[in-house]
This record gives structure tokens, C-alpha cells and sequence, in this order.
């Protein structure tokens, strides 16, 4: 499913559809999900699967943002509010950044800092050094810098070690990369390490991997898991697969406002399903994506 697809089926099938009262309204919160912001082509990459977003186009996304009046937080504020049952008083948008670039600290955080929005990073700690390393061709943050932006208020979590794909190995060596990842970070920022985002797409059409997955993450002292699944949090969720919206230069005003307001979430049922299939045949999303099959 391209994103010309996705897009058109949100803004003329189910944008309509959620006006009619159709799609029952309840409390939740959008986790966006980004990783670079840079003017990344990314021209042999489906739209869907694009990893970055354009500094312009991501200043755009956070005054559409603020414009609708959502409140940009970091994920852990955004599910206390959820489970104080204070989401509907205040709209808020839990903005997430995978993979620890540098250019979130170049690009990202000073149009954070004018909208009075905070964030959560989730770090391959084999990526961030005391001298600047790279991952995928892009630089990384160093541990001063991890520092600095704590200070400033951006919460952190684990993105494991080295950024593997967990579903392929044996247990011990996930065990490994969730361990000494968190312990890393704990040592570098002195506070615990509570939060995890899964690498790659998630597999979540493998029920008995997912479920050993939160029950190691929870062993621990984990308290949360974000994912590759598309869609909002609900306060019934289970905070050990949570959904996100996967977001990039590909997302205009009236495509980032419907996913906002629950238009896009359709796709995660969709989603499901091609992953169900595509588990059957043997087929994978593209080669390096790491957001899950639409």
C-alpha cells in the first residue's frame, strides 16, 4: 500500500466516515513517531516507509500541531494523563524520536523549544559515544549532548544496543540488548530507565513473541513499550505495545491533521492483516524499513 493510497482512502473514506459519528469519539492520545530531521531524499524509499522529515516540513507539522491546539509532550506525561483519566481535558500529543541523530539537536529541538514542546528519545546506546559516531550514514548524539537536552527537559529511553531486529534472535541475546542498553543509559543520566522502543517493524501478528517481550521488558523495571503499529493510545491499552503514527516529509497539513484526530488508525487494522499475510508467504517490508507493513 503506497502512501498516495493510505492517504487518499484517510482524507475521502474514513476522514467522512469519523464526521458522521461512525468512529466512536473516546480519550486518546496521538505518539508521533519520527526519526531524522533532514532533507533526506530518500528517493529509493517507498513514501510510507521514508525515515526523514524535512526541517521545513517538521516546523510545519509542530505549528499545525500547536494551531489545533494540541500540547506537544514526552510519552510518559502523555499516559499519566491517560491513566488519571485527564486526556480529554487538555489535547496532547506525545512526540517520539527514534535512533538518537544528531540532528534532532540541530533541527528538531530549537522548534520544540518555541512551541514550549518536550519529547522522548529512545537511543541505540552501540550508537552514542563520548566522540560522535554514526548509524545508517547519519551522526548520532554524543553522551554530552544526551546530557544536555535531559537538562533541558527531553526524556530518554532504550532503543537497545545495536539496533537489532529482536524478533530474529534467540532470548538470551534480547534479554542482552534491553539489559545492557537501560544500564548504560542509567549510568550516563543518573536517573532509571523506564521506557523502550522496539526497533524495526514490530511483530505483531507474532502473539507469543510479543507477550515474552513485555514480560522481560516488565522483569526489567520497564514500564512501557513503543511500536511500529499504527494508531492512537487508549487508556485501556497495553503499555507494553503501543501504538504510534509514523510521520515524514510525506505528511501534508490535511494528512497530519486526520491522523491527529483518529483518521489514520484504520490502518492499523490493515496493517495487521498485511502482516498476517505476508508472515504466510514469506514476504517482508523493504529492505532497512523500520515502520511496520502498511
Amino acid at each position: 500500500m503506497t502512501a498516495r493510497l493510505d492517504r487518499h482512502l484517510t482524507l475521502s473514506l474514513f476522514r467522512p466516515l469519523s464526521r458522521t459519528g461512525w468512529v466512536k469519539a473516546d480519550p486518546s492520545v496521538p505518539v508521533l513517531m519520527y526519526h531524522s530531521i533532514s532533507d533526506d531524499a530518500e528517493k529509493d524509499v517507498p513514501p510510507y516507509y521514508r525515515l526523514a522529515t524535512s526541517p521545513q516540513r517538521f516546523a510545519e507539522q509542530m505549528n499545525w500541531l500547536a494551531d489545533a491546539g494540541f500540547r506537544g509532550v514526552a510519552l510518559d506525561e502523555a499516559l499519566a494523563a491517560l491513566a488519571d483519566g485527564e486526556a480529554s481535558l487538555e489535547p496532547l500529543a506525545a512526540i517520539t524520536f527514534d535512533d538518537g541523530f544528531r540532528d534532532f539537536h540541530t533541527a528538531a529541538w530549537p522548534v520544540l523549544q518555541n512551541h514550549n514542546f518536550t519529547a522522548t528519545m529512545y537511543l541505540p546506546t552501540g550508537f552514542i559515544g563520548a566522540q560522535r559516531k554514526s548509524f545508517h550514514g547519519k551522526e548520532c548524539l554524543t553522551w554530552n549532548e544526551v546530557r544536555e537536552l535531559r537538562a533541558q527537559g527531553i526524556r530518554f529511553g532504550s532503543h537497545t544496543v545495536n539496533h537489532s531486529k529482536l524478533h530474529d534472535l534467540p532470548w538470551n541475546a534480547i534479554s542482552d540488548e534491553l539489559k545492557l542498553s537501560q544500564s548504560h543509559l542509567a549510568r550516563e543520566l543518573a536517573e532509571p530507565i523506564v521506557s523502550f522502543a522496539y526497533p524495526y517493524a514490530f511483530p505483531q501478528e507474532d502473539r507469543r513473541f510479543s507477550n515474552r517481550l513485555a514480560e522481560l521488558l516488565r522483569g526489567l523495571g520497564y514500564e512501557s513499550c513503543v511500536t511500529t503499529v499504527v494508531g492512537r493510545v487508549r487508556p485501556q491499552d497495553d503499555w507494553f505495545n503501543l501504538k504510534r503514527l509514523p510521520v515524514n516529509s510525506c505528511d501534508d497539513e490535511a494528512l497530519f491533521l486526520a491522523k491527529l484526530q483518529g483518521n489514520y488508525d484504520w490502518l492499523g487494522s490493515a496493517q495487521r492483516l498485511v502482516r498476517q499475510v505476508k508472515r504466510l508467504t514469506g514476504q517482508s517490508a523493504p529492505r532497512g524499513s523500520e515502520t511496520s507493513a502498511p
